[in-house]
């Protein structure tokens, strides 16, 4: 493989620059990342250990492996919002008795665990991520059931938790169900939909109704032990296949259904089980991404700092230079890259793509996008050179491809370059953000123009002179609403990407959902839509 050279000046004011742009935003991400992992406040969390349970993170850490990693998902879920960061749950990949697992863990110090939209939304993503890569899912249940203020949002999408969990079971896609506390109402299906249950003398409830909906709709006076209680469930209800005397062996025996599953990769294993590292400092990827959106950079250099022994195959390098293709390995897995070198698109690019992506399905390699892009190139020359089906045939080729995707936005993602790079409509397998980057269907400035120039041309068209003080207002406001909510942190929290990652980062977080996905098989596409030639 040819090995990329850096040019990369770390005595450069850009250099500076870039790496003091990228260390603030980290700044807010990490002060983001703490309110999730705080629950619901101290007050709380010391009530929560004062029962002698554990908190969510607790219940996770001794679940998994000694010394693993374990990926976090959608962490700043809810940001933004009238509820609380991480919104109630926590979800993440981790390793189990060697199994690779798709783990969820109701947060009890936040609201009682209650489900409110934005939870609901965050494991749902998990569950598709468990059924795309066929991870075995282990569920750590302790809520309150739904957040009734909020039920009219959540009550009606709210089941298809509980169908996903029945198709995971037909998928031969195992799951476990460890019962904390109380699993109430149409929580109580998750366990009840779970091949294997674990319950928790005089701490699990699970039950459709609890003792006092009871009495109100039958008359019937009644305990929660006798109602939902785990030695009830484990003796006479059939519900409980385990009943554990305390947390911590409930936690043991989730580690033993896992470990009894015989689970096995149907993907194929690392090329290389001994990767060599990149040539370059990972510290330097602070430094890469331009501070300001509208200067591009060499991906070359991310790649550099990403794939195994900074080696690269580029394909097609001197045809539509905008953007880069080839070939590398990543933790040792083979994979193709596309990824932005200018802002824009044009047909030479697409078509470049298109090809590239066809390539990787013949050769069942995954495929990974780095995005920094503007769109597609607009203006009459480029219409009527055929922009449009250019770009439609890269979109066929990204939309019919089979082969695992994954997509890293590093910069700016906008217009239907989001769709040709593989954005979240496209349903890559994982997609993660650095912290600086953003995404909309244009630029805040871009955006503001265009509402102007078709607010003056309706004047105009009215006979009216058109108000230069509200134009200015206007634009501003516009330019404020757009900035904020194409920002990182904010689409985070509405779960349009997995998670925003510190650059550094960005290998170790590719490398283990490489590894997720080769739980299942890698196989590319037989056939595609009608190419537009």
């Amino acid at each position: 493989m040819s090995t990329l050279d850096s040019t990369l000046d770390p005595a450069s004011p850009t250099y500076r620059t870039n790496r003091e742009g990228l260390l603030e935003r980290l700044a807010e991400l990490d002060a983001e990342l703490d309110r999730a992992r705080a629950g619901g406040g101290e007050k709380y969390v010391t009530r929560h250990h004062a029962r002698g349970k554990l908190l969510p993170r607790e219940r996770i850490e001794l679940l998994l492996d000694p010394d693993s990693p374990f990926l976090e998902l959608s962490p700043v879920a809810a940001y933004g919002t009238d509820f609380p960061v991480g919104a109630s749950v926590v979800t993440g990949i981790g390793v189990v008795e060697g199994v690779e697992c798709l783990v969820i863990a109701n947060d009890p110090t936040v609201r009682g665990g209650a489900v409110n939209p934005w939870s609901l939304a965050k494991t749902r993503r998990a569950g598709e991520i468990a059924l795309a890569n066929r991870l075995p899912m282990v569920n750590l249940v302790e809520s309150a059931g739904a957040d009734l203020p909020t039920q009219a949002e959540i009550f009606i999408p709210g089941g298809r938790v509980f169908r996903d969990l029945t198709r995971l079971s037909a998928a031969k896609i195992p799951t476990v169900s460890v019962v904390f506390g109380n699993a109430t109402a149409g929580g109580a299906y998750v366990p009840g939909m779970s091949d294997h249950v674990i319950m928790i003398r005089d701490r699990s409830q699970v039950y459709l109704a609890g003792p006092p909906l009871v009495k109100m709709a039958t008359g019937e006076v009644t305990d929660d032990e006798s109602l939902g209680g785990a030695a009830m469930h484990a003796s006479t209800s059939g519900l409980a296949d385990f009943l554990a005397e305390d947390e911590r062996d409930g936690i043991r025996l989730a580690r033993q259904c896992v470990r009894r599953l015989n689970w096995r990769k149907h993907g194929p294993p690392p090329r290389n089980p001994v990767p060599q590292p990149p040539k370059y400092d990972p510290e330097e990827l602070l430094c890469i991404a331009s501070a300001d959106l509208k200067v591009p950079f060499d991906p070359r250099e991310v790649l550099a700092r990403v794939l195994d022994g900074s080696e690269f195959d580029e394909f097609k390098p001197a045809y539509g230079t905008a953007l880069v293709t080839g070939w590398g390995e990543l933790h040792g897995y083979p994979v193709g890259v596309l990824a932005n070198a200018r802002g824009v698109l044009f047909s030479e690019e697409a078509q470049k793509a298109a090809q590239f992506i066809q390539l990787a399905n013949a050769a069942d390699t995954p495929l990974v996008f780095l995005q920094n892009t503007t769109g597609y190139m607009v203006g009459t020359e480029y219409e009527q050179r055929g922009i449009i089906k250019h770009g439609a045939l890269m979109i066929n080729a990204v939309s019919n491809s089979t082969v695992p995707h994954l997509t890293v936005n590093l910069g700016a993602s906008y217009g239907a370059g989001n769709y040709g790079m593989c954005g979240r409509a496209y349903e890559p397998r994982f997609l993660f953000t650095w912290p600086n980057a953003k995404s909309a269907v244009m630029g805040p400035a871009q955006l503001a123009g265009v509402l102007s120039i078709v607010a003056r041309q309706a004047a105009a068209a009215r006979g009216r002179d058109y108000d230069e003080e509200s134009d200015a207002a206007m634009r501003m406001m516009v330019e404020q609403q757009i900035e904020s909510q194409s920002g990182a942190l904010f689409l985070s929290g509405r779960l349009y990407d997995d998670g925003v990652i510190d650059p550094r980062d960005t290998r170790t977080v590719l490398g283990l959902c490489l590894s997720a996905i080769h739980n299942g098989p890698v196989k590319g596409a037989d056939g595609f839509g009608v190419f537009r030639m």
